[in-house]
């Protein structure tokens, strides 16, 4: 009877646990602060610029410190319901086990840490972007380029086989956990299985992500539109359905911007 109550009560904490992540998102976008998650400078905070001010190198060590809050909050938000079934599947797996709740936290932390990882490499990769653009005068006068060709980049790789290889592995949660968990060790497995499974999903997802670099990583609105359609990519029968026609959608997009800013010129 305990492991029943256990079991009923995991939906209802995953759906808090990815509520409170949406609900300190939207808190910070409704807040004074909100310009701090749409990347703006975070020295501009008093207490932080104080900071700065002082500590060598604090200025580049703060920024990074709270970016990694900002994007874990989008992880928890966007990417750890796509991964549900995953967990949900882990977890009945391992529901005898005294240490199950251990087990689970490695999971989700394996998950995390992948694309934690990501983010550092999309903020720099951002970051280089816009140095780029900082030394180039004509970059900076057609930044508008870089966003179409994002766009363009995300809805390319919708046709692409790596996107679908990595789907076909996230669609099939139960033959992945077995394929990569078989409980001889358990806590190194359970992490080297987040990881794996975090791979994948960065497999299928990392080119819509960058979407929030083009239009803006703060945006709780678009947050929660590309955490929809990656969801129902993942997860729901028909998500197969959507693929072709997101990326010939994101490439007219693209195309549009292009055309508007030309006619400008």
């Amino acid at each position: 009877m305990k492991m029943l109550a256990r079991s009923r009560l995991f939906a209802p904490l995953f759906v808090a646990l990815t509520g409170s992540a949406w609900i300190a998102l939207w808190i910070w976008d409704a807040g004074p602060y909100a310009r701090f998650l749409h990347h703006a400078s975070w020295a501009e905070l008093p207490l932080v610029g104080a900071i700065c001010r002082q500590v060598p190198g604090a200025s580049l060590t703060i920024a990074a410190l709270l970016h990694s809050v900002a994007w874990l909050l989008m992880i928890a938000a966007m990417m750890l319901p796509t991964a549900f079934p995953l967990f949900d599947t882990f977890r009945r797996m391992t529901v005898a086990r005294a240490n199950r709740r251990t087990l689970m936290a490695l999971l989700i932390v394996g998950y995390a840490t992948m694309w934690a990882l990501f983010g550092v490499l999309a903020h720099g990769f951002d970051a280089a972007l816009h140095l780029v653009a900082d030394q180039s005068a004509s970059l900076l006068a057609n930044g508008w380029l870089i966003g179409a060709a994002i766009v363009a980049l995300a809805g390319l790789y919708q046709f692409s086989s790596l996107k679908h290889r990595c789907l076909d592995k996230c669609r099939s949660p139960l033959m992945f956990v077995t394929e990569h968990w078989r409980g001889r060790s358990a806590r190194r497995e359970s992490f080297a299985l987040g990881i794996s499974h975090g791979a994948f999903c960065i497999g299928c997802c990392w080119a819509l992500m960058l979407l929030m670099f083009a239009v803006g990583t703060g945006s709780v609105g678009w947050m929660l539109a590309l955490g929809a359609i990656m969801s129902a990519e993942k997860n729901f029968r028909w998500g197969s359905s959507i693929g072709k026609p997101l990326g010939i959608a994101l490439l007219v997009w693209s195309a549009w911007i292009v055309v508007q800013h030309a006619r400008i010129a």
